[in-house]
Parts: structure tokens; C-alpha cells; sequence
């Protein structure tokens, strides 16, 4: 056979990769195919393919007739803004996109690849779950991939996207990696479907209302972003990588924003002086922020906490804020959780902290405290505290309790702390340690006592007098003054001690 022959023998193999009726069928869906959603996140023409000839192994219940090259899943490496990514998209229309062996070996390949070079490792996943037909093997695959994910955390960005169903044992590749993307209407995520559920419980649910895009956005906290459709999606992801470090010895991204450091931040009109009037949280990012460089994570989950990856001066910078407009912006089990992953994220790739603070305290009550909000309140203690990266907490009106320290204690590691002129800093509100210091005085007594608890603690300048407060400014310089102090602490370093590694309260 000449060279010619051989390369048209290519050509043709190639070709007969696609599969037209398949591709119409996805389509029907709402759903691209695993190759035009690969075209439209990467680069122009910067899709290198790997294995593209693998196919699948087993006999078992004639597989072998069913055979095709890739084995339902692309996987390679491409650019995405003139940075590498490695990636791997799972092709429903060949077997539902199940993973049997050699499917899951492609994309343990590709993880491993990622990890070696210090790269992003990004998921398209479109999967029924594991090859039931390839029995074991193609579970002690899906160790594999979670091993790998494992090995990859903290090391590597990992973003999945769930673009279809994703069931089974392809669940949990997605809940160990960093961020998860859904769509609405065609993304669902669950163990067991509609179907095993009905059988085993009696209840009857769809796929929407068991794992849609809403209900893990919502109410699981299991993805990060939901998108209206997957292009959308698709260039939020785009948008996320340009926050990241390629790994972990690697800094952010600078992007040159062109915004004016010293520019006045007009808060005063946004923030009410009196602490019991509510605010949007996300009109002082805007405000305080590099102009449009807000990007929000999790909008959908414990809307009581704001956090999400932002600009000052064109540096990258991970936001924490309390949001007044939801349960007072208290800190509850939900917010605890969504505040510790993302600290301990930015911790691991190098992102500097900056908490926005104004929080009465920990949600008081019995479901609370019977579901656990010791134990999740104490994961944010050990995620600040883990953390060695510049860590900046500026209170804008109340710090109480055990959210002070959470969120503003300078002995619990905050390398600088700044207040506005109204902040409270207190154990707590004025009428709450009266009734516990004071609870036999009568009501006119407790009122007086009030006032005087309120005159004497319920300000930034006996914090400051105690060294637990470095700066206490005006509201229009907070732009200027997080910029400067970020600065300071940009090349910060600070080691924890020595060890294989610490047990956070799970």
C-alpha cells in the first residue's frame, strides 16, 4: 500500500468517526456534540486530539458489534485566550456516553497528562454512567478517575460541565474537582434516576426535579454555575479561567483593566448608616472593584454569603462578603460550607482574601444547631486559619461573636483589618448582652445599660485601641486603601507547620 493509500485510509477512518444520524438526534435535544462544544470553548483551531483510534475491549453481550473508534469520549489539549488546557468530552450519542474501560482509561490519561505539565483539566461530561455490560472493569475505572482527581486537587484547576445526564458513578468525578457548570433543561446529576427512585421509595419525580441545573444550583450547593444554554456556558467558562493560575506555583492572570486606583468609592449612598436597614452587598463589590471584573460563584446557594473572583488595580482577587439583604446576612451551615471551599481554593492557587464584613453572628436555632452548625461554623475557622495567602477583612457595619473571628480576628491569622467609622465590633448587639449581664435590673435599667454597652463597644476605636483594628477610614477611600494594603501583602509568605496533612471538620 503506497504513502497516498495509507493517508486516504486515514482520511477515511476519520470520516467514519462521524456519525450524521447521531449528530441529528443530539441536536434534537437542545444538545451540541462533544466535538462543537470542544470548537466553541477553545481557541480557533487549537484542538489536538489524542487516542482518537481507542477502542473498546470487551465481549461481553456482543460489545464487539457495537465497537467504535474513541470509545465515547474525546480527549487532548487546546488553548483557551492563548493558554493550555487539557480536556475530555464525553460523546453521548456512541452508548449514551457510558464509561467502560478503555473510555475511563482515555480520560485518566488526560488527567494525568494535566497534572504532569501543571495545566487545567477540564470535563465535558454527557454520560449515562458506568458500562454495565463491562461489569467491574469499568467501575475500578471510575477509581481511577477519582484517584486522579484527588491527586489533581490543590495542584491543578479542575472545572467540570455537565452538559447532559450525568449519573451513576460519573457523579462524583464532578463533586471532587473545583467547579461544576450545569445548563438548564438538558444538564440533570444523580446517583440513582427517576426510575430506581420510584422503585425503591414510591416517589415519583423527573429528571428535573431529582438533579436539574436548578436543584443543584439551589438547593444541594453541588454546582457552581447554571447557564441558559451551553454556549452560554461554554464562555462562562472562558470568563473563570481568566481569574486562574495555570497550578499551584503559578499567580493569577494580570489583566490590565484600566480603572483608576484612586477613584472615590461612592458607598455611602448604598450602605445605611443604621445597622438594622438592609443593603446589597454586590452594589459595594461594584462599587469598591475594578469596573465589570466581579465574577460571582455559587449566586444560586446560601445567598446569605457573596463570594466570587474579582480585580483590584488588575490583580486577581477572591471576595467573601455577608449579605445583608439575606437572613441579615448571618452565617448559617449552607454559607459556612459555600465560604470554606472557596477560601480554601484561593489558599491553594495563590488568590489573596478579602472579606466584606457585616455579620450579627452565627444562625441561632434548633435546626441549626441538631444539624451540625458547630461542626460546618468550624470549617470556616479551619479554612481562614489554614490559610497563608494575604488575608484582608474590612468591616463596613457589625462583626459579632463568633463571626467576628471567623471572619475579622487578627489572632486567628487576618493580616490586616480595617473598619469605617460605624462599624460595631462586639461580642454582641447591645440589647442581647444586656439581658444576659443585667438580667435581674428592671426594663427601664436595661435600656440605660443599653446605651451605655452600645456608647462604649458598639465602635472601631476600642477594637483599635486593643490593636485589633490597623486602619479605620472613610467609606469613598476603600478602593484606594484594599489596594495599597494589597500591595503590602502581595508577596507575603507564611508556612504552616510541617505535616502529612490536617483532619478540617467534615
Amino acid at each position: 500500500m503506497s504513502f497516498k493509500e495509507k493517508t486516504d485510509q486515514l482520511k477515511k477512518i476519520e470520516k467514519e468517526l462521524e456519525d450524521k444520524e447521531a449528530v441529528k438526534i443530539q441536536h434534537k435535544k437542545g444538545k451540541l456534540t462533544a466535538m462543537e462544544r470542544l470548537n466553541l470553548l477553545l481557541d480557533k483551531n487549537s484542538f489536538t486530539e489524542l487516542e482518537k483510534f481507542t477502542e473498546l475491549k470487551s465481549h461481553n453481550y456482543n460489545l464487539q458489534e457495537k465497537k467504535r473508534s474513541r470509545d465515547g469520549v474525546i480527549v487532548g489539549y487546546g488553548t483557551v485566550n492563548q493558554r493550555p488546557v487539557y480536556i475530555y468530552a464525553q460523546d453521548f450519542t456512541f452508548m449514551g456516553g457510558s464509561m467502560g474501560e478503555m473510555h475511563n482509561k482515555k480520560i485518566v490519561h488526560v488527567m494525568e497528562l494535566a497534572l504532569k505539565n501543571g495545566i487545567p483539566c477540564i470535563g465535558l461530561l454527557d454520560s449515562g454512567g458506568a458500562r454495565i455490560q463491562e461489569g467491574i472493569a469499568s467501575l475500578d475505572g471510575g477509581g481511577s478517575i477519582f484517584l486522579n482527581n484527588t491527586k489533581a486537587s490543590g495542584v491543578i484547576p479542575q472545572i467540570s460541565v455537565i452538559l447532559g445526564p450525568c449519573a451513576g458513578i460519573a457523579v462524583y468525578s464532578p463533586a471532587l474537582t473545583d467547579f461544576v457548570f450545569m445548563t438548564k433543561k438538558t444538564s440533570y446529576m444523580f446517583i440513582t434516576g427517576p426510575d430506581v427512585v420510584k422503585e425503591v421509595t414510591g416517589e415519583e419525580i423527573d429528571f428535573e426535579g431529582l438533579g436539574g441545573a436548578h436543584i443543584h444550583n439551589e438547593k444541594s450547593g453541588v454546582a457552581n454555575f447554571i447557564s441558559e444554554n451551553e454556549k452560554e456556558c461554554l464562555s462562562t467558562i472562558r470568563l473563570l479561567l481568566s481569574y486562574l493560575p495555570q497550578n499551584n506555583l503559578d499567580n493569577p492572570p494580570v489583566i490590565n483593566t484600566g480603572d483608576n486606583p484612586e477613584r472615590k468609592a461612592n458607598l455611602e449612598k448604598i450602605v445605611p448608616e443604621d445597622s438594622k436597614k438592609t443593603y446589597d452587598v454586590k452594589e459595594v463589590l461594584e462599587e469598591v472593584l475594578d469596573k465589570k471584573s466581579f465574577l460571582e460563584i455559587h449566586s444560586h446557594y446560601a445567598q446569605n454569603a457573596v463570594i466570587g473572583f474579582g480585580r483590584l488595580n488588575s490583580k486577581v482577587i477572591g471576595i467573601i462578603a455577608n449579605q445583608p439583604k439575606v437572613l441579615a446576612g448571618c452565617l448559617d451551615i449552607n454559607s459556612s460550607d459555600k465560604i470554606s471551599r472557596f477560601v480554601r481554593f484561593c489558599d491553594a492557587f495563590n488568590i489573596p482574601l478579602i472579606n466584606f464584613v457585616d455579620v450579627t453572628g452565627y444562625l441561632p436555632g434548633t435546626e441549626q444547631e441538631h444539624n451540625g452548625i458547630i461542626r460546618h461554623g468550624a470549617k470556616m475557622l479551619y479554612a481562614y486559619s489554614e490559610a497563608t495567602v494575604p488575608k484582608i477583612s474590612l468591616v463596613m457595619r457589625k462583626a459579632y461573636g463568633g463571626a467576628y473571628i471567623a471572619m475579622v480576628s487578627k489572632d486567628m491569622g487576618f493580616d490586616m483589618v480595617i473598619a469605617w467609622p460605624i462599624a460595631e465590633i462586639a461580642v454582641m448587639g447591645p440589647e442581647q448582652a444586656v439581658k444576659i449581664i443585667h438580667r435581674k435590673e428592671s426594663e427601664k435599667i436595661k435600656s440605660k445599660k443599653a446605651e451605655e454597652y452600645a456608647e462604649k463597644f458598639l465602635n472601631p476605636y476600642d477594637a483599635a485601641k486593643q490593636g485589633k483594628v490597623d486602619l479605620i477610614i472613610e467609606p469613598k477611600d476603600t478602593r484606594s486603601t484594599l489596594i495599597k494594603c494589597l500591595e503590602m501583602l502581595i508577596n507575603k509568605r507564611e508556612k504552616n507547620p510541617a505535616k502529612k496533612h490536617g483532619n478540617i471538620p467534615l
